[in-house]
Protein backbone atom coordinates (compact mmCIF):
# COMPACT_ATOMS: atom_id res chain seq x y z
CA UNK A 1 0.00 0.00 0.00
CA UNK A 2 2.43 2.29 1.18
CA UNK A 3 4.92 1.44 -2.67
CA UNK A 4 1.67 2.44 -4.37
CA UNK A 5 0.49 5.52 -2.67
CA UNK A 6 4.33 6.16 -3.48
CA UNK A 7 3.96 5.67 -6.99
CA UNK A 8 0.82 7.78 -7.67
CA UNK A 9 2.08 10.63 -5.58
CA UNK A 10 5.45 10.79 -7.57
CA UNK A 11 3.23 10.75 -10.50
CA UNK A 12 1.57 13.48 -9.03
CA UNK A 13 4.31 15.66 -7.95
CA UNK A 14 5.98 14.73 -11.53
CA UNK A 15 2.79 16.22 -13.51
CA UNK A 16 2.53 19.35 -11.41
CA UNK A 17 6.26 20.22 -12.22
CA UNK A 18 5.93 19.88 -15.70
CA UNK A 19 2.91 22.15 -15.51
CA UNK A 20 4.31 24.77 -13.40
CA UNK A 21 7.94 24.68 -15.54
CA UNK A 22 5.71 24.85 -18.92
CA UNK A 23 3.93 27.87 -17.63
CA UNK A 24 6.33 29.73 -15.82
CA UNK A 25 9.60 28.36 -17.11
CA UNK A 26 12.38 26.28 -15.59
CA UNK A 27 13.94 29.11 -12.74
CA UNK A 28 10.42 29.09 -10.94
CA UNK A 29 10.02 25.18 -11.28
CA UNK A 30 13.71 25.06 -10.06
CA UNK A 31 12.71 28.01 -7.19
CA UNK A 32 9.35 26.41 -6.19
CA UNK A 33 9.84 22.42 -6.70
CA UNK A 34 9.99 21.69 -2.95
CA UNK A 35 6.57 23.59 -2.22
CA UNK A 36 4.98 21.77 -5.36
CA UNK A 37 5.86 18.73 -4.52
CA UNK A 38 4.21 19.70 -1.20
CA UNK A 39 1.13 20.86 -2.17
CA UNK A 40 0.89 17.81 -4.75
CA UNK A 41 1.16 15.77 -1.53
CA UNK A 42 -1.50 17.05 0.31
CA UNK A 43 -3.80 17.81 -2.32
CA UNK A 44 -3.21 13.61 -2.91
CA UNK A 45 -4.14 13.09 0.62
CA UNK A 46 -7.02 15.62 1.03
CA UNK A 47 -9.23 13.83 -1.66
CA UNK A 48 -8.47 10.36 -0.58
CA UNK A 49 -7.65 10.41 3.20
CA UNK A 50 -9.05 13.30 4.38
CA UNK A 51 -12.30 13.03 2.56
CA UNK A 52 -13.25 9.64 3.96
CA UNK A 53 -12.02 7.52 0.91
CA UNK A 54 -9.23 5.09 0.53
CA UNK A 55 -6.49 5.93 -1.27
CA UNK A 56 -5.37 4.19 -4.53
CA UNK A 57 -2.68 1.66 -2.62
CA UNK A 58 -5.34 0.82 0.28
CA UNK A 59 -7.81 -0.20 -2.60
CA UNK A 60 -4.98 -2.05 -4.46
CA UNK A 61 -4.37 -4.03 -1.36
CA UNK A 62 -7.72 -3.92 0.04
CA UNK A 63 -7.22 -2.55 3.52
CA UNK A 64 -8.88 0.28 5.43
CA UNK A 65 -8.03 3.06 8.17
CA UNK A 66 -9.19 2.51 11.11
CA UNK A 67 -8.85 4.32 14.92
CA UNK A 68 -7.62 2.59 17.93
CA UNK A 69 -10.17 1.16 19.00
CA UNK A 70 -10.63 -0.69 15.66
CA UNK A 71 -14.33 -0.58 15.19
CA UNK A 72 -14.47 2.96 13.23
CA UNK A 73 -12.66 4.47 10.95
CA UNK A 74 -10.80 7.18 12.19
CA UNK A 75 -12.39 10.90 13.28
CA UNK A 76 -11.89 14.16 10.99
CA UNK A 77 -9.71 15.52 13.22
CA UNK A 78 -7.67 12.17 13.20
CA UNK A 79 -7.04 12.17 9.91
CA UNK A 80 -6.47 15.89 9.32
CA UNK A 81 -3.57 15.72 12.02
CA UNK A 82 -2.40 12.15 10.21
CA UNK A 83 -1.78 14.45 6.88
CA UNK A 84 -0.55 17.58 8.53
CA UNK A 85 2.19 14.95 10.20
CA UNK A 86 2.85 13.21 6.89
CA UNK A 87 3.03 15.84 5.01
CA UNK A 88 3.47 19.61 6.48
CA UNK A 89 5.61 18.80 9.42
CA UNK A 90 9.04 17.08 7.86
CA UNK A 91 8.72 19.97 5.07
CA UNK A 92 8.76 22.46 7.61
CA UNK A 93 11.13 20.62 10.03
CA UNK A 94 13.33 20.77 6.73
CA UNK A 95 12.97 24.12 6.17
CA UNK A 96 13.59 25.22 9.62
CA UNK A 97 17.17 23.35 10.44
CA UNK A 98 17.94 24.40 6.38
CA UNK A 99 17.54 28.02 7.53
CA UNK A 100 19.03 27.69 11.00
CA UNK A 101 22.03 25.96 9.63
CA UNK A 102 22.34 28.54 7.07
CA UNK A 103 22.09 31.84 9.23
CA UNK A 104 24.57 29.87 11.78
CA UNK A 105 26.70 29.37 9.02
CA UNK A 106 26.77 33.23 8.33
CA UNK A 107 27.32 34.71 11.35
CA UNK A 108 30.59 32.46 11.79
CA UNK A 109 32.03 33.45 8.34
CA UNK A 110 31.12 37.08 10.17
CA UNK A 111 32.65 36.42 13.20
CA UNK A 112 35.85 35.19 11.74
CA UNK A 113 36.39 38.11 9.04
CA UNK A 114 34.56 40.64 10.44
CA UNK A 115 35.94 43.53 8.28
CA UNK A 116 34.07 41.55 5.58
CA UNK A 117 30.60 43.01 4.19
CA UNK A 118 28.11 40.23 4.87
CA UNK A 119 26.64 37.80 2.32
CA UNK A 120 24.01 39.07 0.62
CA UNK A 121 20.92 36.32 0.76
CA UNK A 122 17.71 36.82 -0.97
CA UNK A 123 16.67 40.18 -1.55
CA UNK A 124 13.15 39.39 0.35
CA UNK A 125 13.23 37.00 3.58
CA UNK A 126 10.52 35.25 4.87
CA UNK A 127 8.81 36.54 8.10
CA UNK A 128 10.33 32.45 9.83
CA UNK A 129 14.17 33.23 8.05
CA UNK A 130 13.78 37.04 9.61
CA UNK A 131 12.65 35.50 13.03
CA UNK A 132 15.32 32.97 12.94
CA UNK A 133 18.39 35.49 11.76
CA UNK A 134 16.84 37.69 14.48
CA UNK A 135 16.92 34.68 17.62
CA UNK A 136 21.06 33.47 15.92
CA UNK A 137 21.91 37.09 16.56
CA UNK A 138 21.23 36.98 19.76
CA UNK A 139 23.23 33.89 20.82
CA UNK A 140 26.60 34.14 22.35
CA UNK A 141 29.41 32.21 20.27
CA UNK A 142 29.52 29.42 22.60
CA UNK A 143 25.63 29.14 22.11
CA UNK A 144 26.25 29.06 18.34
CA UNK A 145 29.09 26.29 17.88
CA UNK A 146 26.32 24.20 20.23
CA UNK A 147 23.52 25.30 18.25
CA UNK A 148 25.18 24.24 14.99
CA UNK A 149 26.15 21.04 16.56
CA UNK A 150 22.37 20.04 17.69
CA UNK A 151 21.50 21.00 14.17
CA UNK A 152 24.18 18.36 12.76
CA UNK A 153 23.04 15.96 15.37
CA UNK A 154 19.18 16.49 14.41
CA UNK A 155 19.51 16.07 10.23
CA UNK A 156 21.58 12.93 10.47
CA UNK A 157 19.11 11.45 13.31
CA UNK A 158 15.70 11.96 11.36
CA UNK A 159 16.80 9.57 8.66
CA UNK A 160 17.90 7.28 11.24
CA UNK A 161 14.91 7.22 13.25
CA UNK A 162 12.72 6.47 10.00
CA UNK A 163 14.46 3.74 9.29
CA UNK A 164 14.33 2.18 12.98
CA UNK A 165 10.55 2.68 12.44
CA UNK A 166 10.88 0.90 9.16
CA UNK A 167 12.15 -1.43 11.01
CA UNK A 168 10.07 -1.71 14.02
CA UNK A 169 7.00 -1.66 11.50
CA UNK A 170 9.14 -4.80 9.52
CA UNK A 171 8.72 -6.69 13.11
CA UNK A 172 5.13 -5.96 14.70
CA UNK A 173 3.54 -5.80 11.23
CA UNK A 174 1.46 -2.30 12.05
CA UNK A 175 2.34 1.35 11.48
CA UNK A 176 3.99 1.49 8.35
CA UNK A 177 4.74 5.66 8.85
CA UNK A 178 4.88 7.31 11.81
CA UNK A 179 2.51 9.83 11.23
CA UNK A 180 0.27 7.19 11.51
CA UNK A 181 2.23 5.43 14.85
CA UNK A 182 1.75 9.28 16.60
CA UNK A 183 -2.08 9.35 15.55
CA UNK A 184 -3.17 5.63 16.17
CA UNK A 185 -4.27 5.18 12.76
CA UNK A 186 -3.91 1.43 11.84
CA UNK A 187 -5.61 -0.87 8.98
CA UNK A 188 -8.47 -3.68 8.82
CA UNK A 189 -7.64 -6.84 6.04
CA UNK A 190 -10.85 -7.10 3.75
CA UNK A 191 -11.01 -10.03 1.01
CA UNK A 192 -8.51 -12.15 -0.49
CA UNK A 193 -6.59 -15.02 1.21
CA UNK A 194 -5.38 -15.23 4.59
CA UNK A 195 -3.63 -18.27 4.99
CA UNK A 196 -0.07 -16.90 4.06
CA UNK A 197 -0.29 -14.34 6.20
CA UNK A 198 1.82 -16.11 9.19
CA UNK A 199 4.43 -17.20 6.84
CA UNK A 200 4.64 -13.69 4.91
CA UNK A 201 4.95 -11.78 9.06
CA UNK A 202 7.52 -14.49 9.97
CA UNK A 203 9.73 -13.28 6.84
CA UNK A 204 9.06 -9.87 7.34
CA UNK A 205 10.21 -9.81 10.95
CA UNK A 206 13.64 -11.62 10.19
CA UNK A 207 13.88 -8.80 7.58
CA UNK A 208 13.31 -6.34 10.56
CA UNK A 209 16.03 -7.81 12.41
CA UNK A 210 18.24 -7.56 9.48
CA UNK A 211 17.58 -3.85 9.04
CA UNK A 212 17.88 -3.23 12.90
CA UNK A 213 21.37 -4.87 12.49
CA UNK A 214 22.45 -2.09 9.52
CA UNK A 215 21.03 0.02 11.35
CA UNK A 216 23.12 -0.61 14.72
CA UNK A 217 26.07 -1.09 12.33
CA UNK A 218 25.67 2.76 10.28
CA UNK A 219 24.93 4.09 13.98
CA UNK A 220 28.29 2.65 15.06
CA UNK A 221 30.10 3.81 12.12
CA UNK A 222 28.67 7.17 12.42
CA UNK A 223 29.95 7.87 16.13
CA UNK A 224 32.96 6.18 14.61
CA UNK A 225 33.55 8.80 12.15
CA UNK A 226 32.57 11.71 14.32
CA UNK A 227 34.95 10.47 16.69
CA UNK A 228 37.51 10.54 14.09
CA UNK A 229 36.57 14.06 13.09
CA UNK A 230 36.84 15.12 16.69
CA UNK A 231 40.01 13.87 17.11
CA UNK A 232 41.40 15.28 13.68
CA UNK A 233 40.17 18.77 14.44
CA UNK A 234 42.05 18.72 17.94
CA UNK A 235 45.45 17.47 16.22
CA UNK A 236 44.39 20.15 12.96
CA UNK A 237 44.45 22.84 16.43
CA UNK A 238 47.61 21.02 17.95
CA UNK A 239 49.49 21.70 14.67
CA UNK A 240 48.57 25.29 14.25
CA UNK A 241 49.95 26.16 17.48
CA UNK A 242 52.58 24.69 17.29
CA UNK A 243 53.14 25.59 13.75
CA UNK A 244 52.39 29.05 15.03
CA UNK A 245 55.16 28.97 17.67
CA UNK A 246 57.47 27.77 15.01
CA UNK A 247 57.03 30.23 12.25
CA UNK A 248 57.33 33.12 14.97
CA UNK A 249 60.63 31.44 15.90
CA UNK A 250 61.46 31.03 12.60
CA UNK A 251 60.76 34.75 12.01
CA UNK A 252 63.15 36.05 14.77
CA UNK A 253 65.97 33.98 13.65
CA UNK A 254 65.38 34.50 9.64
CA UNK A 255 65.20 38.33 10.94
CA UNK A 256 69.43 37.29 11.97
CA UNK A 257 69.85 35.20 9.32
CA UNK A 258 68.25 36.74 5.99
CA UNK A 259 70.89 39.58 5.39
CA UNK A 260 73.04 40.18 2.59
CA UNK A 261 76.76 39.75 3.50
CA UNK A 262 77.09 42.57 0.57
CA UNK A 263 74.81 45.47 1.14
CA UNK A 264 74.07 44.09 4.69
CA UNK A 265 70.39 44.71 4.56
CA UNK A 266 67.77 42.55 4.46
CA UNK A 267 67.66 39.91 1.75
CA UNK A 268 65.84 40.62 -1.73
CA UNK A 269 65.02 38.60 -4.00
CA UNK A 270 67.02 35.14 -2.68
CA UNK A 271 69.57 34.07 -5.25
CA UNK A 272 72.22 30.86 -4.32
CA UNK A 273 75.48 30.73 -5.88
CA UNK A 274 76.83 26.87 -7.21
CA UNK A 275 78.39 26.78 -3.49
CA UNK A 276 74.92 28.06 -1.10
CA UNK A 277 75.39 31.14 -0.45
CA UNK A 278 72.78 33.21 -0.28
CA UNK A 279 72.77 36.95 -1.68
CA UNK A 280 70.49 39.19 -3.19
CA UNK A 281 69.91 39.19 -6.68
CA UNK A 282 70.90 42.59 -8.06
CA UNK A 283 74.02 42.35 -5.09
CA UNK A 284 75.49 39.15 -6.34
CA UNK A 285 74.71 39.78 -10.56
CA UNK A 286 76.77 43.03 -10.05
CA UNK A 287 79.62 41.26 -8.04
CA UNK A 288 79.75 38.66 -10.99
CA UNK A 289 80.19 41.10 -13.24
CA UNK A 290 83.45 42.31 -12.13
CA UNK A 291 83.98 38.86 -10.21
CA UNK A 292 83.10 35.66 -11.43
CA UNK A 293 83.54 33.95 -7.94
CA UNK A 294 81.26 33.58 -4.59
CA UNK A 295 81.81 36.94 -2.21
CA UNK A 296 82.51 34.28 0.76
CA UNK A 297 84.35 31.15 -0.26
CA UNK A 298 85.54 32.38 -3.48
CA UNK A 299 84.81 29.78 -5.52
CA UNK A 300 84.81 30.00 -9.16
CA UNK A 301 81.52 29.75 -11.08
CA UNK A 302 79.91 31.22 -14.09
CA UNK A 303 77.23 33.51 -13.34
CA UNK A 304 74.44 31.24 -15.59
CA UNK A 305 74.82 28.94 -12.40
CA UNK A 306 73.21 31.21 -10.33
CA UNK A 307 69.91 30.01 -8.86
CA UNK A 308 66.81 32.46 -8.40
CA UNK A 309 64.78 31.44 -5.32
CA UNK A 310 61.14 31.63 -5.60
CA UNK A 311 58.99 31.83 -2.44
CA UNK A 312 61.86 31.20 -0.53
CA UNK A 313 61.62 32.36 2.86
CA UNK A 314 64.40 33.16 5.71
Amino acid sequence: CGQKDELYRAGLRSGAGTALRGLAGARPWLAWRREVELLSDVAYFVLTTLSGYQTLGEEYVNIIQVDPSKKKVPSLLRRALFISLHTLVPYCLEKALLHLQHELQVEAEESRSPENPPALGFPSRSFVRSWIRKQVGQLSEQQKKRASQVVDVLKQSIPLLHRLHLAVFYIQGTFYHLSKRVTGISYLHFGGLQGEDQSIRSSYKFLGIISLFHLLLTIGVQMYSFKQKQRARQEWRLHRNLTHQKSRSREAAAGRQSRCTLCLEERRHSTATPCGHLFCWECITAWCSTRAECPLCREKFHPQKLIYLRHYQM
